[in-house]
């Protein structure tokens, strides 16, 4: 099977990059960036809404039409709302998750704050998120803003990406090294 994560990632840049431009020209960049963030808290909720976005399944008409009931019911509208209608009729739905992550990165970068990508075995609570970004800031020196994704495999702890660096201390990252030295001592 061919690797087709380095297309994906230079679809989602570019869409995210478009969709930022028209926002900060609109001085639409707070409400789009809040949108977004209600459609991939729908994204983490949803296995129904995941395999629509993800499943090349459905048709274009199929899957615009989903995205334009989806966004209509959740309040979704302006300009994000537009934009979901260009992706999915470009058939670019499966990109999305991607887009969200590119525009979060650049809206930060914008800000002049550091993005990192954060994996939680389950969602964070405000307070966690004001802690984790205390800590993060404390390490880099510079504001930060976090992304976070629940990934219930990883079992515990968190994974931790900024800039080029990774922190993981999930569960399944520990369990998997045990493993690994009861296997070299046996």
């Amino acid at each position: 099977m061919a690797d087709t994560s380095q297309l994906t990632s230079g679809v989602a840049e570019r869409y995210a990059s478009s969709l930022f431009e028209l926002a900060l020209e609109q001085g639409a960049v707070e409400s789009v960036t809040k949108d977004l963030d209600q459609f991939q808290a729908m994204l983490d909720e949803s296995d129904d809404l995941k395999r629509l976005v993800s499943s090349p399944v459905f048709s274009a008409d199929d899957q615009l039409k989903a995205i334009v009931a989806i966004s209509e019911k959740a309040g979704i509208s302006g300009f994000f709302a537009n934009f979901l209608k260009v992706v999915a009729r470009n058939r670019r739905l499966f990109a999305l998750p991607g887009m969200i992550r590119a525009f979060r990165i650049i809206a930060a970068n914008q800000r002049g704050e550091i993005t990192a990508e954060v994996t939680s075995a389950h969602a964070l609570e405000a307070a966690q998120e004001t802690e984790l970004k205390a800590a993060l800031k404390g390490v880099t020196g510079k504001d930060v803003a976090i992304a976070v994704t629940v990934d219930p495999s990883i079992l515990g702890g968190l994974i931790v990406k900024v800039g080029s660096r990774q922190i993981d201390t999930s569960l399944r990252t520990k369990l998997s090294t045990l493993k690994l030295a009861l296997k070299e001592v046996g």
